[in-house]
């Protein structure tokens, strides 16, 4: 075993790479991993290098100044405080998802060194080393890649809150992201649709029907008020057929600061009630995760509850592929072991990058979740 836990200077990782927040997105090419992924053990052991791999970067940012986190998110202030949570809040789930994904292993396993707390974690994460002739260099080098780009997209999430709300935290119980779920328990969602009849939320929810999947989809209300236009009521029934529908507002537009926020939520789900009540689930996701701090009683007297996200494909961006979304949402259900996953049934991405995930997955008992158990 060519895996070395020796002593790593820290500086390493902070001093070399300086992020400017979203410029770029998180992708890690999943051929570097040198085994399939085809059984709970295969999937654990990768899971436990990327934690290992995570916990290193997180690490290695301990003790940054607030001037060193404004120059490395690039942003002109940094919430401190919301910083610390969000890290606070990683540390736990680190070491929650290292003890269940070593369940089963050996000591002399590789990357499976013996962690009694938070503290034993953090130093075999510091201690990490692949070396230059192990089968998993190639790998090594691109997860930390990964994971200093990922931690900077969260770090960046969590200096702008609540200033700028966004799926980093919650604001109260009436709110969900899909840490409440069971270890290897993922959900799939899709924002942003309908397409166009014919389009791409037509071949997802086939797609799906085939795999006997199901998901959660987020409809904007001008876009479903169009397509009802165009086809019938019908029509969109037989669209979403098996699957679940949720309320995105009736435009794409920021919940947090638009004065008609609350008449978007209201007349969406009106209008999805009226047209597909046995498929509609009471769910709000607000675009951009941008939503009113003190906007807890209107959704409960509304029945709704704000379902959000930890695991973004990104496909929406031009500089992340089909492929390569599929491979950052596997790397990410690797690291968190649990979550509700975003893709965008608007854009094209998903037609690739889902059947990429599950034969990439072959064998592993993942559980993916009835989207009418998720309420």
């Amino acid at each position: 075993m060519l895996i070395r836990y020796l002593p790593l200077a820290f500086a390493l990782f902070v001093g070399t790479v300086q992020a400017a927040g979203p410029a770029s997105f998180a992708t890690l090419d999943r051929s570097t991993w040198p085994e399939p992924l085809s059984s709970q053990a295969s999937f654990d052991k990768a899971s436990r290098a990327e934690i290992l791999t995570f916990a290193q970067v997180l690490q290695a940012s301990e003790g940054l100044t607030e001037s060193a986190w404004i120059q490395r998110l690039g942003l002109k202030s940094v919430d401190r405080h919301s910083i610390a949570q969000v890290r606070e809040r990683f540390w736990r789930r680190l070491l929650e998802n290292y003890r269940l994904a070593s369940r089963d292993c050996a000591p002399t396993d590789d990357f499976c060194p013996p962690v009694a707390a938070l503290v034993g974690l953090q130093e075999q994460a510091r201690q990490l080393v692949v070396a230059p002739d192990s089968r998993y260099f190639a790998w090594a080098e691109a997860s930390r890649r990964f994971h200093l780009n990922y931690l900077n997209e969260q770090m960046r999430l969590a200096a702008l809150f609540p200033r700028v709300s966004s799926e980093i935290e919650l604001f109260s119980k009436q709110e969900r992201n899909g840490d409440e779920l069971g270890d290897m328990q993922f959900l799939l969602t899709f924002d942003d649709g309908p397409s166009a009849a014919g389009g791409s939320s037509d071949k997802l929810a086939t797609w799906l029907r085939q795999q006997r999947l199901s998901a959660t989809f987020y409809v904007l209300g001008s876009n479903l008020q169009q397509r009802l236009q165009k086809t019938s009521a019908e029509a969109v029934r037989q669209l979403y057929e098996g699957q679940c529908v949720a309320s995105h507002g009736w435009e794409h537009k920021s919940h947090a600061n638009w004065s008609d926020w609350q008449g978007s939520v209201i007349r969406t789900r009106e209008l999805l009630q009226k047209t597909m009540p046995e498929l509609y689930v009471p769910l709000f996701r607000p675009p951009y995760g941008q939503r009113r701090m003190d906007s807890e009683a209107f959704f409960a007297a509304q029945g709704q509850q704000v379902a959000l996200w930890q695991i973004d494909s990104q496909d929406w961006s031009n500089k992340v592929g089909a492929e390569a979304s599929g491979q950052r949402v596997l790397t990410l259900m690797l690291l968190w072991r649990r979550g509700v996953l975003l893709f965008h049934d608007v854009h094209r991405k998903a037609e690739g990058g889902l059947p990429w995930l599950l034969q990439a997955t072959h064998g592993v008992p993942l559980q993916w979740q009835d989207c009418r158990s998720y309420r």
